[in-house]
């Protein structure tokens, strides 16, 4: 029988001899593996489609999966669950994210340009102002950037939430029921806005210029922000400066994201040149950010939306000073 410490001298005499890998590479570490939850707009989907993060992550051992989601609420609810650990959203979904109890943490911010929104109906639609929506079906995808926005306008004509009949809609679905004439008005973001604006039988009644501060986060999972925070750093930084690079070269830019997303090169431009458009603004997160959000959180709740009061300084991640 080859005891314990036979065994040991063994595999020692063998490393030594060149017999053996050594344990340093026959235990290597594991990669790292990094998912990344998208949607076809902005910064992040720019660096998928340039290999940017892959490039800047390649010395750490790290490992990239891509999944897309069409809205943030689905987004965050997989990064909530750990299914995702990085992903950008607007500045409703992480509202509900929190009340639901996901495990997740505000960890940078983008700005979206002012009209990054639109509020839509038919060219021939009687309505013809915010107020003429009284009693009408207005569509939006509930949790998202756009429910806050439905709201804001509605108040800016005088008018509260129970004064329309809301229809929560995913973008793909509420763009249906708007071709189909099912619903009178659609409340919803870029790059869907602006391809729905395109259509010559669409009318915008209104912007979120004026109506909405333009406020974008990214958020990660919590145990994953804990476990990595080098890697959050990095890809914040990273994220910025392809931002910075994107904004200086319009048309190239404009060409990446339109073969990425397979919106329309000339529906693009209109997205990246909109007003305060500026892919460049990627940061940590500010206290201008928090107070932002926690309006935006107290406002929901007084509207009844959210069922209890949220301290959004809770789950706001600062990078600790290198």
């Amino acid at each position: 029988m080859v005891t314990r410490r036979q065994t040991l001298s063994l595999i020692g005499a063998s490393v030594a001899a060149g017999l053996l890998p050594t344990f340093q590479t026959a235990f290597a570490a594991e990669p790292v593996k990094l998912r990344i939850g998208w949607q076809k707009f902005g910064v992040l989907a720019l660096a998928k489609q340039t290999g940017a993060l892959e490039k800047r992550l390649s010395g750490k051992n790290v490992e990239i999966e891509w999944a897309e989601f069409n809205s943030g609420p689905p987004l965050l609810e997989a990064l909530g669950a750990g299914a995702v650990d990085f992903g950008p959203t607007g500045d409703v979904p992480p509202l509900f994210a929190q009340t639901a109890g996901g495990n997740l943490l505000y960890v940078g911010t983008y700005r979206p340009p002012a009209g990054f929104h639109g509020i839509l109906v038919k060219k021939d639609s009687p309505i013809q102002t915010l107020a003429d929506l009284k009693g009408k079906k207005v569509a939006y995808k509930r949790g998202s950037s756009a429910h806050a926005f439905a709201f804001k306008a509605l108040a800016k004509a005088g008018l509260t939430p129970d004064d329309v009949e809301s229809v929560d809609l995913p973008p793909p679905d509420a763009g249906a029921a708007f071709k189909n004439g099912s619903i009178d008005a659609w409340s919803i973001w870029d790059p869907f806005y602006a391809v729905a604006e395109a259509d010559p039988d669409t009318r915008v009644l209104t912007t979120s210029e004026g109506i909405v501060d333009a406020w974008g986060f990214f958020l990660g999972n919590g145990d994953f922000v804990a476990a990595h925070p080098d890697i959050v750093v990095d890809l914040l930084d990273e994220l910025a400066k392809v931002g910075a690079a994107a904004q200086k070269d319009i048309d190239g830019t404009t060409k990446a994201l339109s073969d990425l997303t397979g919106v329309k090169p000339e529906i693009t431009r209109v997205t990246l040149t909109r007003t305060g458009s500026d892919l460049g603004l990627v940061a940590t997160v500010s206290d201008e950010a928090v107070n932002h959000q926690q309006q935006l959180a107290d406002d929901f709740h007084a509207w009844g939306v959210l069922p209890k009061k949220l301290t959004i300084s809770d789950i706001v991640w600062r990078p600790k000073a290198s």
